[in-house]
């Protein structure tokens, strides 16, 4: 991901516990719970290892520039609340993986806003 403005400079993936590394907010057992990375003007691809945060509740990558498509691993985040990625420039459609997101609440994506107030149906 390119970080023209250096807000990923304290992400040093040699760490052990990414609870210290600024926009991320863990739990009391140091799991990631929340990753704040709105309007940071990153650029460049979503990749599928953000769905190996079993914890995460909250993705916000809202006002970026990132591109391709929403990976399907983010189906994997089972206690996901609120999946942000309005105003960037994503392709292709939402996942059919993201229906297996029970939790999910809140889905902003493409200019279009999805609130699913109780339980999500296939895609």
């Amino acid at each position: 991901m390119a970080d023209p403005n250096n807000v990923l400079q304290s992400w040093d993936a040699t760490l052990v516990n990414p609870c210290t590394w600024f926009h991320v907010t863990c739990n009391n057992e140091n799991s990631v719970t929340r990753v704040d990375l709105g309007n940071a003007n990153l650029s460049g691809q979503l990749v599928a290892q953000l769905g190996q945060l079993p914890n995460l509740q909250y993705l916000e990558l809202y006002s970026n520039k990132i591109t391709g498509t929403i990976p399907e691993e983010l189906g994997n985040l089972t206690n996901l609340v609120s999946l942000d990625l309005y105003l960037n420039n994503l392709t292709g459609g939402i996942p059919t993986t993201l229906g297996k997101l029970t939790k999910l609440r809140f889905l902003y994506e493409h200019f279009k806003i999805f609130m699913w107030l109780t339980y999500l149906v296939s895609l």
